[in-house]
């Protein structure tokens, strides 16, 4: 099965609906459209359909842009950069459409539809509460205006239908599952009262209109497929392939919905501080198969470009993937890994600027402490949103640390004793450097008093840090200094 329509260069598209937050779902399909589309050399194409008026955020469209960009999933085409088919707004696309409905209507295979809201309603009540299959029941098919305004439940302002034929072809071919079967459709609405497309007939004009080669979408639209098919067909236009990816899944295999989960929303990623690349890799992994290396071996970890390179659509498994955010966390921990210090550090200031830790613009003296800290921690966090109750310690005055409740209960009773003792240690010891502090504390707490290394440590990095996890003790003491390590110690002391 070829992967390619026709000799036409390859142009693919994503087409979201500003209608709220982005969902995962757009970076999902616009990753296994480019990651074609770059193996072909061919464009991609990001097209806004906007036709839902009573759902439109004016504000959704920017965080459309705003979370592809910071994705890597670029475009070549769009609202925001124009292209040789602008506009790439559908609502601004409107007088494209209308010839390609005035032709179906003169030859018969549209009609209008005087039916009002509640006709409609009634109608699928009452097929229901008849077990009938739902649809259209064609009352003004072949009826004038003035002959359907003679009967009930008319409204003054028409719809447009197709007019289905009893023998459409219900079976079309898919790049990811061969040939597919779909149920049969109702008279589709493709013009509403307000003058707007439905999706149906503007995915059609506009995929014809931008030299659309190939339609990678969700699976629920494999039903409405069809539709698409004889619209091509009566327009004269040559169709897509198509490549109807897997819905993605909760745990509990229903679909992923912004109402039911907050992960399905793409901009909870970058809130809960997941990488770019991390996300990338995880969405290829949903659908698609490891990559491997030379002798043969799964490889999870890989990057957008070995993704595209290696690309096939037969790989593409049609099963809908379940979405493991702990696998996500694992794989995000492994590209934290990978960061160099400046790069984690850099990406951490967002979180630690809307955690309070950090001001707008740090000081020198505030961005070489959160250097040093950044090289404790990158491989003690799963997510970077971790790392403002890690971080926070450090930029706060010594008399304003929060002691944890977690932190408090497990002292000892004689943690004053070892936090005294401690603080006796580290008062004569000459150079401030970790390792230096660590043999002082060791000769007088686990050598001294017997103590292990746990029941041992565990005041002071209460009192350091006011928490039960922290960074590693010697060096957070490193990078706190002398005065500030000496004060915490001696204020916890004197609340027990």
């Amino acid at each position: 099965m070829s992967d390619t329509p026709s000799s036409r260069p390859v142009r693919t598209r994503v087409a979201p609906s500003p209608t709220g937050d982005p969902h995962v779902g757009t970076a999902y399909m616009s990753l296994f459209n480019l990651g074609f589309t770059r193996q072909q050399g061919g464009q991609f194409v990001l097209r806004i359909e906007d036709t839902d008026r009573a759902r439109f955020r004016e504000d959704s469209e920017q965080q459309v842009f705003d979370t592809l960009r910071w994705l890597g999933l670029t475009w070549d085409e769009g609202p925001d950069i124009g292209g040789p088919y602008a506009p790439y707004r559908q609502s601004e696309r409107l007088e494209t459409y209308q010839p390609y409905v005035d032709r179906l209507l003169a030859e018969g295979k549209a009609y209008h539809c005087w039916c009002s809201t509640e006709r409609l309603k009634d109608m699928r009540d009452e097929q229901q509460r008849r077990k009938l299959p739902t649809g259209y029941d064609r009352l003004c098919h072949g009826k004038t205006r003035e002959e359907r305004a003679e009967l009930p439940g008319f409204t003054e302002t028409p719809v447009v239908r197709m007019l289905i034929p009893d023998d459409v072809e219900l079976t079309f071919t898919d790049l990811i599952r061969g040939q597919v079967s779909a149920p049969r459709p109702d008279d589709q609405v493709i013009l509403k009262a307000d003058g707007f497309p439905t999706y149906h007939l503007a995915v059609v004009v506009d995929d014809h209109e931008m030299g659309i080669t190939h339609v990678v979408r969700g699976e629920e639209w494999i039903s409405s497929t069809p539709k698409h098919v004889l619209l091509h067909r009566w327009l004269g236009l040559e169709a897509p392939a198509f490549a109807h990816m897997p819905l993605l899944r909760n745990t509990d295999k229903s679909k992923i919905s912004k109402r039911k989960n907050p992960a399905a929303r793409l901009t909870w990623f970058q809130e809960q501080g997941y990488l770019p690349e991390a996300l990338v890799n995880f969405l290829a992994l949903l659908a698609y198969p490891p990559v491997q290396d030379e002798e043969g071996n799964d490889v999870e970890v890989f990057d957008f470009d070995d993704f595209s390179a290696r690309f096939a659509w037969s790989k593409v498994n049609p099963v809908g993937p379940i979405f493991d955010l702990k696998k996500l966390e694992w794989l995000n921990g492994v590209y934290i890994r990978k960061l160099t210090v400046e790069d984690l550090a850099a990406r951490l200031l967002p979180h630690l600027r809307s955690a309070g830790v950090l001001p707008d613009a740090p000081s020198p003296e505030q961005m070489a402490t959160l250097r040093a800290v950044t090289e404790l921690i990158q491989t003690r966090m799963a997510m970077l949103s971790e790392a403002a109750a890690l971080v926070g310690p450090f930029y706060v005055a010594d008399d304003a640390v929060e002691v944890a409740d977690d932190a408090r209960a497990q002292l000892k009773d004689d943690a004053g004793e070892v936090l005294e003792a401690g603080t006796k240690a580290l008062e004569a010891v000459g150079e401030w450097k970790a390792a230096d502090l660590e043999a002082a504390l060791r000769a007088a707490l686990v050598d001294g008093l017997g103590l292990k290394p746990k029941f041992a440590f565990g005041p002071l990095r209460t009192a350091v840090s006011g928490q039960r996890i922290s960074p590693p003790l010697f060096e957070s003491m490193e990078i706190l200094g002398r005065e500030s390590t000496l004060a915490r110690l001696r204020r916890l002391r004197a609340t027990l």
